[in-house]
């Protein structure tokens, strides 16, 4: 690699938007009373991150030793805090439940159809092919399996085989892809 390159002058550099931590090498320690030097930095505490002290090195192993990050929060914001670290602070929902109840729903396809011949045509069993067949075969389901069917049995094994769900096992995964082609195989044929 050639760092005298033309293509390395043109590269554009966003600056940092961190402000620069101050310079301990210079300032004197931060402790009430102490003149020797401030080369060792310390942070603050809690809602001042990125921020610190400047220490001498008696002063800085002083204060770690006893430094609590937790101090001020109760027990149960502590387990709270703990339990949003495992996603870095992020809101997440368990599975299946982003969907509320006021969400509308797709009415039932009757094609049209009314009259005398309607519950016949109702109660009949759809011809299916031998694709979607196969697709209910790899869900686990009959040949005539309805819609409600195929949907609940298609949520159980998502909910069940899912890296999220098993504690980031992906021991599943491929059984997982094979069950959400077969899914989408059986929506494109509209059997769901």
């Amino acid at each position: 690699m050639d760092l005298n390159s033309p293509i390395f002058d043109r590269i554009r550099t966003r600056r940092n938007s961190v402000p620069e931590q101050p310079d301990c090498a210079g300032p004197r320690c931060q402790h009430p009373g102490c003149q020797a030097a401030g080369e060792f930095r310390a942070p603050m505490g809690r809602l001042r991150e990125g921020q610190y002290f400047c220490f001498c090195l008696d002063h800085v192993r002083a204060y770690n030793a006893t430094y609590n990050y937790f101090h001020g929060m109760t027990d149960e914001a502590v387990l709270n805090y703990q339990k949003e670290a495992l996603t870095g602070h992020r809101p997440t929902w368990k599975m299946g439940s982003n969907r509320s109840d006021s969400t509308p729903r797709r009415p039932p396809n009757n094609f049209g159809v009314h009259g005398a011949g309607a519950t016949a045509r109702k109660n009949r069993t759809p011809r299916r092919g031998v694709v979607v067949i196969k697709a209910l075969h790899v869900l686990g389901l009959d040949d005539d399996a309805e819609a409600k069917e195929i949907k609940a049995r298609y949520k159980e094994l998502v909910k069940r085989l899912h890296p999220d769900a098993n504690g980031g096992d992906r021991s599943n995964e491929e059984r997982l892809r094979e069950i959400i082609n077969a899914y989408n195989t059986l929506r494109s044929f509209r059997a769901v």
